[in-house]
């Protein structure tokens, strides 16, 4: 059995692709369900952020079942195989741990995926699809992380996504100061842009979310105000700046709609940072006047920046990584090399276990102790020599020699003396 890990992410695929390959929350246990039944795989757990979407598994093939069910399960008009990244056993270690640790994100270090990698770790166990080899993985992945994080500056002025796009309004649109900011959305990275826009004092700030109550709390706790979804066309004109982030599977904000806000506007500009996978602007938007539209693969130049500012830190983090795979490879393979022993002993304790029983049988049913003593000991006997005679009279059939000179070295000759000695 082989742990293997497949998927797409930032570097392999366009956002377009992305977004159909990505896993809504409420779908992912019935996505589990359906990669557990595979013949091939025992342990599956499945990561789906805005980046990426990934499977590891320990399957009892070379992989194929997983990167099949992956290119048909989700509808996207692509051959998805021609997309895939594959990594194998160490190699796949390897992986985790760098996504784990931000060394694989688009913004190098950001710390929004390490709890993205638990999240999706929770959701396994809970489907029921996380055994005792993936848990060790993932325990030792988080480990790994906060060491990175600890031990080196990859960490340090953490940046995301969010951040990068509020950095990008200040620098190339806009004086926060003199703008209003209209946030979709109320999760993670909707308030990790109105913490970033509330420190650089932006002059008004709206929220709006399907969900009103959402949308309130947050405007309460960064002096926003809150908004329902259904009255977006209401308020879309007041916003200089747009930033959207939500779960939605469609998108949320159509040409038609901002057309309107542009006529409203008189056609002042507009900036719309869509930070959403799927997206949550549609994309024909980007071909009106006076618009600004930027997805998260746009972000891509702003953060390179960053990632330049980043690489001793990372390089330290690397060696990091590399030195938990090693030790984690290594335990894993000793652990692979037990299990015959382990076997060994399992099958000596269950012969022992069924050939007592049998004797306590018979001296309940009124055999003599000495009758019984002779069915035990020859019953074990039969019992732990019959696998290996059979194997080794099947080898000698064969041909093949390397099974007797492994039984000579398990049991040398017993004329050379195995009996107690005298003092």
């Amino acid at each position: 059995m082989s742990l293997h890990v497949l998927g797409i992410n930032h570097q392999t695929a366009p956002v377009a692709l992305r977004e159909k390959v990505a896993f809504a929350p409420d779908a992912l246990a019935a996505a589990l369900a359906s990669l557990r039944a595979l013949p091939q795989v025992h342990e599956a757990v499945l990561l789906s952020t805005c980046n990426r979407t990934e499977l590891y598994a320990h399957t009892d093939d070379d992989g194929r079942a997983l990167a099949d069910w992956l290119a048909i399960h989700p509808d996207t008009g692509h051959d998805l195989h021609a997309y895939l990244y594959r990594h194998r056993d160490g190699d796949a270690v390897r992986h985790l741990f760098r996504v784990a640790t931000g060394l694989d994100s688009l913004v190098l270090g950001e710390p929004q995926i390490l709890g993205q990698v638990k999240q999706a770790w929770a959701a396994s166990r809970d489907a029921g699809t996380l055994g005792g080899q993936l848990d060790r993985l993932f325990q030792q992945a988080f480990a790994t992380a906060k060491r990175a994080r600890t031990d080196t500056r990859i960490g340090a002025n953490p940046v995301s996504v969010a951040s990068t796009a509020v950095r990008l309004a200040q620098e190339s649109f806009a004086r926060l100061s003199d703008s209003s900011v209209l946030l979709i959305g109320a999760g993670e990275t909707i308030e990790l842009a109105a913490r970033h826009l509330v420190e650089a004092r932006v002059q008004r700030l709206l929220i709006a979310n399907r969900t009103l109550a959402h949308a309130q709390d947050l405007a309460s706790r960064h002096g926003g105000v809150a908004l329902p979804l259904a009255e977006l066309d209401r308020h879309l004109a007041e916003a200089d700046i747009v930033i959207s982030a939500t779960a939605s599977r469609e998108p949320v904000l159509h040409r038609a709609q901002v057309e309107h806000a542009l006529r409203q506007r008189r056609h002042r500009p507009m900036l719309l940072l869509d930070l959403a996978v799927p997206r949550d602007i549609a994309s024909d938007v980007s071909g009106l006047r006076d618009v600004f539209l930027y997805t998260v693969d746009d972000l891509e130049r702003a953060i390179e920046d960053n990632r330049r500012g980043r690489r001793e830190a990372a390089e330290q983090a690397e060696a990091i990584v590399e030195l938990q795979t090693a030790r984690f490879v290594e335990a894993l393979q000793a652990s692979s090399r037990q299990q015959p022993i382990l076997r060994l002993r399992a099958h000596g304790d269950a012969a022992r276990a069924d050939a007592l029983a049998k004797a306590r049988q018979q001296l309940a049913a009124g055999a003599s102790p000495q009758q019984a003593l002779e069915f035990l000991a020859h019953t074990l006997t039969n019992r732990l020599l019959h696998a290996p005679t059979v194997a080794l009279r099947e080898a000698a059939l064969s041909g093949d020699g390397e099974l007797p000179r492994a039984a000579e070295k398990l049991f040398p000759d017993a004329s050379a003396g195995s009996g107690d000695t005298d003092g």
